[in-house]
C-alpha cells in the first residue's frame, strides 16, 4: 500500500469521475503543473492504485436485460471447492460482481441475463457441476435505487 498526500486523493477523486479528463485540466484541478501532475498519475497506476480506465455501460439502459442477486452457500467449505466455485463465477459472462461474504451466506452474486429463462439456464448449468452448492436463493431487481460502484465516500478521504 503507498502512502497517499492531498495531491494525490484529489487525482484519484477526479480520475474516478471522469477518467478521459485531459492532462492540462487535471492538473489545473490540482493546482500543479502538468509534468508533476501527470507523474502522479503515472505512479498511481504502476502501484495498482489505478486499475485501469473504462466506460460505464448502462447494459440495461442499452439493451433488454435482467438483473439479479444471487446468495449462494456451499455445502463444503475447504479451499479447493471454494477456489473451483470462484474460478468458475469468475469465468461466467452472466456475472458481473461476486463477493465472499460472511454471516450465513457464502457468497452474494450480482448477474445480468436476457431474460428469467436464461438467468435459470444458467443456475442449473452451475448446479450441474461439482461446485459445493447447497443452496441458493434469487432476488429479482426491480430498481437500482444507488448504483455507485468503486466510489471512495468522502469520510474514506478526509483522513489523508
Amino acid at each position: 500500500m503507498i502512502k497517499l498526500d492531498r495531491y494525490d486523493l484529489a487525482i484519484l477523486r477526479i480520475l474516478e469521475r471522469d477518467g478521459r479528463i485531459t492532462k492540462s485540466k487535471l492538473a489545473e484541478a490540482v493546482n500543479l503543473s502538468i509534468s508533476p501532475a501527470w507523474e502522479r498519475v503515472r505512479k498511481l497506476e504502476e502501484s495498482g492504485v489505478i486499475r485501469g480506465y473504462h466506460a460505464e455501460v448502462d447494459w440495461v439502459g442499452a439493451m433488454r436485460v435482467s438483473r439479479i442477486v444471487v446468495e449462494v452457500t456451499l455445502s463444503r467449505h475447504t479451499a479447493p471447492d471454494m477456489r473451483r466455485f470462484e474460478e468458475r463465477v469468475s469465468a461466467a459472462e452472466e456475472v458481473v460482481q461476486c463477493y465472499a461474504t460472511g454471516g450465513g451466506v457464502d457468497y452474494v452474486l450480482h448477474v445480468t441475463a436476457r431474460d428469467i429463462d436464461h438467468y435459470q439456464r444458467f443456475i442449473d448449468a452451475l448446479l450441474m457441476e461439482d461446485l459445493a452448492i447447497e443452496r441458493y436463493f434469487t432476488y429479482i431487481v426491480t430498481k437500482v435505487v444507488k448504483c455507485a460502484p468503486n466510489h471512495a465516500p468522502a469520510w474514506a478521504l478526509e483522513s489523508a
